[in-house]
């Protein structure tokens, strides 16, 4: 048995990775706190514990990365906040294109949510487009977190669906920076609790047809049990609750060479805890989806 530490149980993705962790038949749950719960970082470091997984806002990690290394400088670390993501010391955690640097890997920062279906929608394509493509991203309201805000109030979102952050948002600057192309990206908020829907419009340098871009994303993810690829648009209420992206819609248009892709995910599960999961795995040596041979949701609309 490996012990793991969860800093962040009380948020939407801690709860869902805390369900995750008491099934695996190798990890001992040892610790599992919220800032609320008093513990000081370096109260949390004292654990000495196998694994951490800091499900914390952006801004927060540090302090118990430090107290964390001076404690146990072996621990593996797994970042679920944007701090460390734009970091060449940390393995960025995406098992489908990172599997063999995060295995054995001791710092790993877990991508974010629009980032990871972004990502692999658009993995494909690189080195086969003309221009950044633009990503029209949609989640559900509990990708705004547990802390009351209007991106999270049902009331104010009745009706309508919210954009933010139109420039510059992380999760852009993250798949730019992570593709190694400019990603035009705006994120909007709908009345639905759980999932996300990107849709990857682009342009390809050479024409292509639909079934030469179908044939690519075979390729690019045969043996990937946790990417689903279908004919059809997918739709989020099919993605609740699992651990999978589903890619599909794959769309060519007349001219040939402007292509369409769309990606749906469980933001708290396969954008965010499963995903940590995985990577624990890997990096402690268990089977990568130890632990998710279940959907498991715990967290429901409310």
């Amino acid at each position: 048995m490996k012990t793991l530490g969860l800093v962040g149980s009380r948020g939407y993705v801690g709860r869902e990775l805390e369900a995750l962790v008491k099934r695996h038949g190798g990890l001992e749950l040892r610790l599992a706190v919220s800032q609320r719960d008093g513990l000081s970082a370096a109260d949390i470091a004292a654990e000495k514990l196998d694994a951490y997984v800091l499900a914390l806002p952006n801004g927060a990690s540090g302090a118990y990365v430090d107290a964390i290394l001076r404690a146990r400088a072996d621990a593996v670390i797994v970042d679920l906040s944007a701090d460390h993501r734009f970091d060449a010391a940390w393995v960025y955690g995406q098992p489908e294109r990172r599997r063999g640097e995060i295995r054995g890997a001791t710092r790993i920062a877990n991508p974010g949510c629009y980032a990871t279906a972004a990502q692999l929608a658009l993995a494909p394509l690189v080195g086969r487009l003309e221009g950044p493509p633009s990503v029209f991203g949609v989640s559900g309201y509990s990708g705004a977190g547990t802390t009351p805000s209007p991106k999270n109030d049902p009331e104010n979102l009745k009706d309508q669906i919210l954009p933010y952050a139109l420039t510059d948002h992380v999760h852009e600057r993250e798949v730019s920076h992570q593709l190694g192309m400019r990603v035009f990206f705006v994120p909007h908020v709908a009345p639905f609790f759980r999932g996300i829907t990107v849709t990857v419009s682009a342009t390809a340098a050479a024409t292509t047809t639909r079934e030469e871009l179908a044939a690519l994303y075979r390729d690019a993810y045969a043996g990937e049990p946790l990417v689903e690829l279908t004919a059809d648009v997918p739709v989020v209420r099919d993605v609740a609750g699992k651990h999978h992206v589903a890619i599909g819609g794959l769309s060519v248009a007349s001219d040939g060479k402007h292509v369409v892709v769309v990606a749906t995910i469980d933001n708290l599960l396969g954008g965010a805890a499963t995903q940590a999961l995985r990577n624990v795995n890997l990096a402690l040596g268990f089977p990568e989806r130890e632990g998710l041979d279940d959907n498991v949701t715990v967290t429901e609309q409310r």
